[in-house]
């Protein structure tokens, strides 16, 4: 089995700060969550979303959904990166280094 590049392999991270102030504001913010995760986005922390895609173009694909749910209020950001460029992520717990996370192995479904 041939593994996917990490070179053509897209991470996709979505950033936002949404207001809660009104019951309003807090179901837009809740609609808007669920709606990402209903797209394969994970928590990575507290109102950033990633989700991983195979290609630049399943990416975009992705990117187009997320533009689609954007809230009237708000703002969000959108980054895509390669896979090479998010395993070059470092990641700590106060001023402790995690461990990485072993490299998984792409399956591909026919």
């Amino acid at each position: 089995m041939q593994r996917i590049s990490e070179y053509r392999a897209m991470w996709i991270l979505v950033f936002f700060d949404l207001p809660t102030e009104t019951k309003q504001e807090r179901r837009e913010y809740a609609l808007f969550r669920k709606r990402l995760m209903a797209d394969g986005f994970t928590m990575f922390q507290f109102s950033i979303y990633l989700r991983h895609c195979a290609s630049r173009e399943n990416a975009d694909v992705h990117v187009k959904r997320v533009k689609k749910l954007l809230p009237k209020k708000g703002y969000i950001g959108i980054l895509s990166i390669t896979d090479k460029q998010f395993g070059n992520m470092e990641l700590f717990i106060g001023k402790k280094e995690t461990a990485s996370q072993p490299e998984g192995q792409q399956l591909e479904l026919f």
